[in-house]
């Protein structure tokens, strides 16, 4: 089985659409035969995605810090919950169980975890896809920011290939899977 991280929001944010296409996202993922790995919180976009993925029969593994469980915020109905004792062995294990990853709309924590796994593809540490997933503009700024940093020369122009853009679910799901076959050969 694939295996999709999907880095999203601990809050669903203020416009419907960023819940809605993350419903989408969850449905579609079990159509095409993808598991979610993901944060395991039960709040926000990630509790929105589990609960879509779960609904439709589909995976879902979810891997938080023991002082987040001990807040009450992993996500009791899940394939596999794993706790582990701190953030970055978080986004270690989730990279380890993952095949590609796709940033959904999110605060600080969803950026972090985008940024070290772009950066450990920069440095080659893993050739896995790496999607983003453009709700309603939502990233318009970010990418702006991406451009001026290559075109100040503090990011090398071919890394900008490492980030696969859509504002489509179905579009980004089939441009990952594409990815992911191509990386494999």
């Amino acid at each position: 089985m694939k295996q999709l991280c999907v880095f999203c929001g601990s809050r669903t944010g203020t416009a419907p659409v960023y819940a809605e296409e993350t419903r989408q996202l969850g449905a579609a993922m079990v159509r095409r035969g993808f598991g979610l790995v993901f944060g395991a919180g039960h709040v926000g976009l990630m509790g929105v995605l589990a609960d879509a993925v779960r609904a439709g029969g589909g995976s879902t593994t979810g891997v938080i810090p023991k002082a987040l469980v001990e807040r009450e915020l992993a996500h009791q109905q899940l394939t596999d919950l794993r706790i582990v004792e701190s953030m970055h062995d978080r986004k270690a294990l989730m990279a380890g169980l993952s095949d590609a990853f796709l940033a959904l709309p999110g605060g600080f924590g969803t950026l972090d975890e985008l940024f070290e796994i772009l950066t450990w593809a920069q440095l080659k540490f893993h050739a896995k896809p790496i999607g983003l997933l453009n709700s309603a503009g939502f990233f318009d700024p970010l990418l702006t920011w991406i451009d001026r940093a290559i075109a100040e020369d503090f990011v090398k122009a071919k890394n900008r290939e490492l980030l696969i853009v859509e504002s489509d679910v179905e579009k980004m799901l089939q441009r990952l899977e594409t990815a992911m076959a191509e990386s494999t050969k």
